[in-house]
């Protein structure tokens, strides 16, 4: 898709800047605050805390007589998409700032850190890029970044986030451990065929065929959904070690001779993608780009289609 130009903000004039405080927590790093507040000092900076809302934040401002023309975020993947939504909402481009311990879509945009996105912006250079929607038993739509999942990779982070306490470290290794016990495989039904899975992972755009947990996304103008089922015959140590996404970590599963066969696998292109999911054993739960969502139990249908050109970001 091609490159667009917005007017020039060097200060950073007309833009809200919301900043997660509790993203990256995993990884220390020095507060990027001080510098976004020098090199844009007419900004709106405003630092969230963990009982404010970003949308009620987003309202209040679009509701002021000098609306925002554009917004920002400084966060992970969950704050990036969740002021993505909003940002389609009030049709203002999006400055993503990574603040996260991934920051999965930023480094797909080419921002790999602070400086480079403020260059962007400064330099008013946009970009049309495609995102994904994914509604539940016909909901409103939430916008995708990255990916939606089903099965193991939700029950994994459900159990990280019942250890939070830990830290998101340790907390996820006791949810490993207790997931190599108790994940449960998820029965699901597309297009007239019953399987029974244990994940599936819908990514925005053609990904690497030899992963299966598609955190980041290869390409931001690539307007399909990549689908990955890992059918349930194997044990819960092989469902696991498909959630690794480093290449490094992959190389060293595939010489242990650990990972699932390809035959486990199924794989679709589309550009919408529909299924449901029957009542079971394993919790009904999914998540799209990091963010843990609870679904009815009685089994519940998730919608998934790309959208062309469905953000502007500020991108090199």
């Amino acid at each position: 898709m091609p490159d667009d130009t917005a007017p020039a903000r060097p200060d950073g004039e007309g833009l809200l800047l919301l900043a997660n405080s509790g993203a990256g927590e995993a990884v220390p790093r020095a507060d990027p605050l001080p510098v976004i507040r020098t090199r844009l000092p007419r900004a709106q900076v405003r630092e969230l805390g963990p009982d404010d809302d970003l949308g009620d934040a987003v309202a209040q401002a679009m509701a002021c007589d000098d609306r925002p023309g554009a917004l920002g975020v400084l966060g992970g993947d969950g704050s990036v998409s969740r002021m993505a939504q909003l940002a389609r909402q009030y049709d203002v481009p999006l400055l993503v700032l990574p603040g996260g311990t991934f920051n999965h879509f930023a480094r797909s945009a080419g921002l790999d850190d602070v400086d480079a996105a403020l260059a962007a912006f400064t330099a008013g250079t946009l970009r049309d890029v495609v995102v994904a929607e994914v509604a539940v038993d016909g909901g409103e739509p939430i916008t995708v970044l990255n990916a939606v999942s089903l099965g193991t990779y939700p029950q994994f982070l459900a159990e990280r986030t019942e250890r939070a306490n830990l830290g998101k470290w340790l907390g996820g290794l006791g949810a490993i451990r207790s997931a190599l016990r108790e994940a449960q495989p998820v029965r699901v039904s597309h297009e007239g065929r019953t399987a029974t899975v244990w994940s599936v992972f819908v990514g925005v755009g053609r990904n690497d065929p030899q992963r299966h947990a598609m955190m980041q996304r290869l390409s931001l103008e690539d307007p399909v959904l990549d689908v990955r089922l890992h059918h349930a015959r194997g044990s819960r140590l092989r469902a696991m070690t498909t959630l690794a996404f480093g290449r490094r970590t992959l190389r060293v599963l595939r010489a242990l001779r650990v990972l699932p066969p390809a035959s486990e696998f199924e794989r679709q292109v589309a550009e919408h993608w529909r299924v449901r999911v029957l009542p079971g054993r394993a919790p009904a739960v999914y998540v799209h780009d990091g963010e843990l969502e609870e679904a009815s139990p009685a089994g519940f249908t998730l919608d998934v289609r790309a959208v062309p050109a469905g953000l502007r970001i500020y991108a090199p």
